[in-house]
């Protein structure tokens, strides 16, 4: 993704307007890679997505939107399926190909802003959502659900993995149930199929992980 006309050269967000994450952080996304593996990079698939995956959720051309390292992507195109992962943080994209030609797995990644994947000018059959959903605030969320909408297939559907609100030893920016089905309510274009409880792989967590919510959601 190419930084828009008159980005200044030392902007670290890239001409793009920081996500409320970042803005609380003062950090882009892309520090998160700098020193090492991020919190959330666990250097394997999370177990929700292999799942999935195994009871044949995914299908057709597929988008893992906030992909990272590449590692819920490059699963999922062992598999034979066509994957696109997408990220803002060029760092982790550089090491999720670099994987992908260590295993000799074809899966593509692009830098691109989750804000506006309609820019992709492709469409997808099933989109993956591994813990980016729980990192934006309720202003931002109807963005992200309409974009996410803007370049999923009618009938296709879309996963989220995210941090849930239930339960000890909690990830950050936790996601109540209700908020979760909220945002992806009438006129958003879709419909909750279901939510159930899950865990999510971290870093910080021991090897339970943390709480979280899986859904399971069908676009209109």
């Amino acid at each position: 993704m190419s930084k828009p006309p008159g980005t200044p050269a030392d902007d670290p967000f890239g001409g793009r307007r920081p996500t409320s994450h970042e803005r609380m952080t003062g950090r882009p996304w892309d520090a998160s890679y700098h020193d090492g593996p991020a919190p959330w990079d666990v250097g394997r698939p999370q177990p929700a997505v292999v799942r999935a995956a195994a009871e044949g959720g995914f299908a057709g051309a597929v988008l893992d939107a906030g992909c990272g390292s590449g590692e819920n992507a490059l699963h999922l195109a062992s598999l034979g399926l066509s994957v696109l992962g997408i990220d803002v943080a060029g760092t982790a994209l550089a090491r999720a190909r670099a994987k992908a030609d260590e295993r000799g797995i074809a899966a593509e990644f692009a830098e691109a802003d989750a804000f506006g994947l309609q820019a992709l000018g492709r469409s997808f059959r099933t989109v993956l959502d591994c813990g980016l959903f729980h990192t934006f605030d309720a202003d931002e969320r109807p963005a992200y659900v309409a974009s996410l909408a803007s370049v999923t297939e009618h009938g296709g559907m879309l996963y989220v993995l995210c941090f849930s609100d239930e339960g000890p030893d909690t990830g950050p920016h936790p996601v109540s149930r209700a908020q979760l089905t909220a945002a992806f309510g009438p006129g958003s274009g879709w419909d909750v199929v279901s939510v159930v409880p899950d865990r999510v792989l971290t870093r910080f967590h021991d090897e339970h992980g943390a709480p979280a919510w899986f859904a399971t959601i069908g676009r209109s």
